[in-house]
């Protein structure tokens, strides 16, 4: 398990990231073993994920039952987290940046606990404002979190700001794509009134 001394330094680094603090990188190891530890973070975001999860599901209704829901909510957290830094071991791999995946998919995997309790604060605060302030809101979360992964990926991998974009498309357009699938398969409808 992660120590306390372990998650302050990657939430340091994390937020250094988004500050654009060049000191930033030196908050993550290089090494595979570093990389493979930061997906412990998975277990450190989850009940953060569950959460907005109960906050989703006050306002939409699905045909399939709460056990099922979990199931596939569970799975599609796990295949999301899991899906960047696969389609980016295969980029990395083609543009000879296979020396710095390791440090690039920790730092991204320490950037979602900063990100997800900052998302946390911000969709309970939607939830309770009129519907034009709330979507301002998530749209100005959503801002953050992209601008979050495009000086990251700058950051840590050297990219430029249009191949930074590209990885941002290829990060978000699977993700979507997952949300999309798992809520037709769930049936999940907007409620009425919400």
């Amino acid at each position: 398990m992660l120590s306390a001394v372990e998650i302050a330094r990657g939430m340091q680094g994390a937020i250094g990231l988004l500050k654009r603090d060049p000191a930033a990188p030196r908050y993550f190891d290089n090494t595979l073993e570093a990389c493979v530890r930061s997906f412990q973070v998975m277990i450190l975001v989850a009940p953060l994920h569950i959460t907005l999860m109960l906050i989703r599901y006050t306002s939409v209704s699905s045909t399939a039952d709460d056990i099922e829901i979990v199931l596939v909510e569970a799975l599609r957290y796990v295949v999301d987290w899991l899906l960047f830094p696969v389609l980016f071991y295969e980029i990395a791999r083609r543009r000879n940046w296979l020396g710095v995946f390791p440090r690039y998919v920790s730092a991204l995997n320490w950037v979602n606990l900063p990100a997800m309790i900052v998302a946390v604060f911000g969709i309970v605060l939607a939830t309770l404002l009129p519907a034009m302030l709330a979507e301002l809101i998530r749209f100005g979360l959503q801002g953050l979190f992209f601008y979050w992964f495009l000086v990251t990926t700058r950051t840590m991998v050297g990219a430029s700001w249009p191949i930074a974009f590209l990885l941002l498309i290829v990060n978000w357009v699977p993700s979507l794509f997952l949300s999309l699938i798992v809520d037709r398969f769930l049936g999940v409808t907007l409620a009425v009134g919400a």
